[in-house]
């Protein structure tokens, strides 16, 4: 639901429903299994489309580090997260933090999914 509302706009409405499902995921499955770093990554992602930047970045942060911790440090879903969080930096005017993260993604994409893949 909170990806519906998401897609029709209604940010606000969505974004009380991505903080319960990581609260369900956290509490189910831990703070540190893969699917609890998803649900972190939208709830990052929504509060990127809301302009609140600020509270998104640990979020990404976050997301990052319990990819890695759980897939390797070369799983494409990193590399997602990775990306996510350059994208973050780079929209914040942070152009030095974001360009290593941007080639670090692109090093996981390529080496997983070869260098003529579409993403």
């Amino acid at each position: 639901l909170a990806v519906l509302l998401q897609d029709k706009g209604d940010l606000d409405g969505a974004e009380p429903l991505y903080r319960r499902a990581l609260e369900i995921e956290e509490a189910a499955l831990g703070s540190d299994h893969p699917s609890t770093g998803s649900s972190v990554n939208n709830l990052a992602s929504l509060l990127r489309a809301k302009g609140d930047l600020d509270g998104a970045e640990p979020l990404c942060r976050r997301a990052v580090e319990i990819r890695e911790a759980a897939l390797g440090p070369d799983h494409p879903d990193t590399g997602t997260s990775v990306n996510n969080l350059a994208g973050l930096l780079y929209a914040k005017g942070d152009l030095d933090g974001a360009e290593p993260l941007y080639r670090r993604a692109l090093e996981i994409d390529e080496a997983a999914l070869g260098p003529d893949h579409p993403s």
